[in-house]
Parts: C-alpha cells; sequence; structure tokens
C-alpha cells in the first residue's frame, strides 16, 4: 500500500511538472519576456538588433522549459517518448540545421535551427504529457488572458496601440495590445475566436460563454486592422463548419469534397478569366503594404538559387549579408520577413526544404485529417490548420522562430497526432 501511495505522488508530481512547464512554455510564447515593448524605429527596423533574436535570457528562458519537459518526458516514457516525434518534420529540421554549410551566416542559421527544434520538441512532449484535452484547456485560460490584456490595455497603455513615429506611418492608431505589431495581435485574436467557438463543450451555459469570448476575439481583431486574419477567419471557421458536420459520415464527406473541387475550380476560373485586374494589382507595388515587392524580390532570388536557397534563418534580419538586399534596393529591404511563409521556405532552404516543409506540414496532416476520429476536436484543429495554412499566404509564419502563429501550428499537429495514436 506505501509503495502504491509512493507511486501515485509521483505520477502526480509528474502531471503537476509537466502543466507546469507546458503553461511556461505558452507564456514565453505567445506572451514573451517584454510585453507592450513598442516596435523599432524606422532606422532599425529589421535590423539584427531590433529582432532580439540574440536575446540571452530568453534563450535561457526556453532552454530550461525545454530541459523541464525532455526530463520529465524521459523519466515518464523513457526514450519511447521520442517515437511521439513527427519523422517528416524531423528530416525538415535536420534539413534547415545542415544549411549552415552553405549559410553565409551559418552561427546564425544554427542558432535559429536549434531554436525550432527546442519549440518542436517542447510541443510535441508537452502535448503527449498533458494530453489533448487538459493542453487545449490551459491554452483556452492563457488566450483568454490574454485577450482581456489586451483590451484592458487598450484604455490603460499607451503603446498598445501603435503611434506615430514608427516604421509604416499606416499602422498609426491601429490596435496591437501586448504585441509588437497588429498583424501578430490580429493573428492571436483570430485564433482565439476558433478555439473559443470550435471547443466541445458540456453545456449550454459553457458554450454561451465561449461564444461571447469568441465576439470578444473578432472584435479585438477587427480594431487590430488587420486584413490578413479577419479575412481568413471566416474562411476557417467555414471550412472547421463543413468538417464537423461532412465527417460524420462517408457519403457526406464525399458531398463535401466534390463541392469544394467545384468551388476552387470555380475559382480559379475567375482568375483566369480576369487576368489584366489580376495583372494590375499584383503589378503594382503599393499594393498589399509593399508586399508585392518583397514577392518579387523572393522570385527572383529563388529562380537564381533554387536548389538549396540562402540558408535557414538568413533571409532577413542578418544585416548586410541578407539575399534580401541584393534584390530590392528601398525601404522593403529592411522588412523582417518576407511576407509569405512558402516563398520564404523556397528562398531559405531550397527546393530540396520546400518539399519536405510541403510533405511535413501540408501533406502528413491533411492525411490526418482525411481520416475520421473525433470530429468535435478535429473541427477545432481544422479550423486553426485552414486559418495558418492560408495565413502564410500573406505572413510568414512556418519555421519563424517562436512566433505565436508557428508555435500555434505546432501544438496543432501535437495535439492531431496525439488523437490519431489514441483514438478507438
Amino acid at each position: 500500500m506505501a509503495t502504491d501511495a509512493l507511486i501515485l505522488r509521483q505520477s502526480r508530481a509528474h502531471d503537476w511538472i509537466a502543466q507546469g512547464s507546458f503553461l511556461a512554455f505558452l507564456l514565453l510564447a505567445f506572451v514573451g519576456l517584454s510585453p507592450f515593448s513598442p516596435p523599432p524605429p524606422a532606422a532599425l527596423a529589421g535590423t539584427v538588433e531590433a529582432t532580439g533574436a540574440g536575446d540571452a535570457l530568453r534563450q535561457v528562458c526556453y532552454l530550461a522549459v525545454f530541459a523541464t519537459i525532455m526530463l520529465t518526458a524521459l523519466r515518464r516514457q523513457g526514450v519511447e517518448a521520442f517515437a511521439a516525434l513527427p519523422p517528416l518534420l524531423l528530416v525538415l529540421l535536420l534539413w534547415c540545421a545542415a544549411s549552415a554549410l552553405w549559410s553565409p551566416e551559418p552561427l546564425v542559421t544554427v542558432r535559429r535551427a536549434g531554436l525550432s527544434f527546442v519549440l518542436f520538441v517542447s510541443a510535441i512532449f508537452s502535448i503527449e504529457m498533458v494530453g489533448t484535452e487538459k493542453a487545449l484547456a490551459i491554452w483556452r485560460w492563457v488566450l483568454l488572458a490574454i485577450l482581456a490584456v489586451n483590451i484592458a490595455s487598450i484604455r490603460f497603455v499607451a503603446t498598445a496601440v501603435h503611434l506615430p513615429g514608427e516604421a509604416d506611418a499606416q499602422l498609426v492608431g491601429d490596435w496591437r495590445g501586448l504585441y509588437a505589431h497588429k498583424n501578430i495581435a490580429g493573428s492571436v485574436g483570430a485564433m482565439t475566436a476558433l478555439i473559443f467557438l470550435f471547443s466541445p463543450s458540456p453545456s449550454l451555459r459553457r458554450k454561451l460563454f465561449e461564444i461571447i469570448v469568441a465576439a470578444a476575439a473578432l472584435a479585438f481583431t477587427v480594431m487590430t486592422r488587420s486584413k490578413s486574419s479577419l479575412g481568413l477567419l471566416a474562411v476557417a471557421i467555414a471550412a472547421a463548419g463543413v468538417y464537423r458536420l461532412a465527417w460524420k459520415r462517408e457519403i457526406d464527406r464525399a458531398i463535401a469534397v466534390v463541392a469544394v473541387t467545384l468551388a476552387a475550380t470555380a475559382a480559379a476560373a475567375f482568375v483566369i478569366a480576369d487576368q489584366n485586374t489580376i495583372l494590375r494589382l499584383f503589378g503594382d507595388p503599393q499594393e498589399f503594404t509593399g508586399r508585392t515587392e518583397i514577392w518579387g524580390a523572393e522570385v527572383a532570388f529563388i529562380r537564381d538559387h533554387l536548389a538549396l536557397g540562402a540558408g535557414f534563418g538568413t533571409f532577413s534580419n542578418t544585416g548586410g549579408v541578407s539575399p534580401l538586399h541584393n534584390y530590392v534596393g528601398n525601404w522593403v529591404s529592411e522588412a523582417s520577413h518576407g511576407h509569405n511563409g512558402y516563398l520564404q521556405i523556397l528562398v531559405t532552404v531550397g527546393a530540396v526544404g520546400f518539399v519536405l516543409a510541403f510533405a511535413a506540414l501540408i501533406a502528413a496532416p491533411a492525411i490526418a485529417f482525411w481520416r475520421r476520429g473525433d470530429t468535435g476536436t478535429k473541427a477545432l484543429l481544422f479550423a486553426l490548420f485552414v486559418f495558418l495554412v492560408l495565413h502564410n499566404l500573406m505572413e510568414t509564419d512556418f519555421l519563424e522562430g517562436d512566433g505565436v502563429a508557428w508555435v500555434a501550428y505546432l501544438m496543432m499537429l501535437a495535439m492531431l497526432y496525439r488523437l490519431d495514436r489514441v483514438r478507438p
């Protein structure tokens, strides 16, 4: 009996450590060490100093959380814990690290690839130890607290709104809450709305509360004026609604796939039929807040370095060695990222890395979503999947340091694969 009681106490201690380290991981990624810090002035925007990529305290905190998560997982499961790591994503990260061999800044590449590995293992092991249901509950509470702080800060914190004197004058007046940029705040607000809207609820009262939170998150996202997040939020809600309804029966799933295929075909036909408008839209450098010029530079670089790319983590925020400086000569060369996750992957790790990324980040999750299982939870994860996959068309989230959208994507993958392993 004494032995059983000791085992029970140890198990509970491991549970508390796992949940505490997961909470610390979420707070580091979604709040950081310097909330409400204003974005860098125009003179520093895009420089290494402005990014904080070499912040020693930040690295120490992530490594401490990583070590705690790793030791707890090994203590509980031994080497079998590594079986939870998705092999394709592991191979992708190894390729990112290997790109240091041809990177102009190998130390930058190794450091940023190392951070990606730390985040990857921390997310996978945390979900594996805590469990999908408990992890979602903790994540929801963190997002709810962030939403409350973001909304309250508009009244009491001056830097919670973009102020005059920033690098981009168009941002002035946009809400950003505790984040450095309104687009980050907008993506967090949109993800909060999706998670609360699609969370399985045990009662009508609980569902009403979740709808109110989702509405508040939507209102905050509107005030950020993050057009990408607002537009894609509607698409993700529709996609998750279809998934929840259609994946209960085989015939409904087939109908949904046919309907989506027809809609995509119609959209492609519209684009082909109206090429002049599309070309004029993308030909104007001022459209999409300068993104079209950045995309043009990325495409030009890809043509010259298709196979291997520039090296992971070197596309921007690396000073004068950034390949972007050789293709764009004005303010766009100071952009902190390429505003398109797919193009930036091609630029940094080449066609080889892009194929690995597509297999690990798009194809493998899509196959997992195709299989039927816990439809309620999977609909929530599918909403995040659709939102973030499309969000990368306008922003760079994939493999982007400890960005909130990338960490959210890693947690979505971890929960999805765990559901597949433990499904009845």
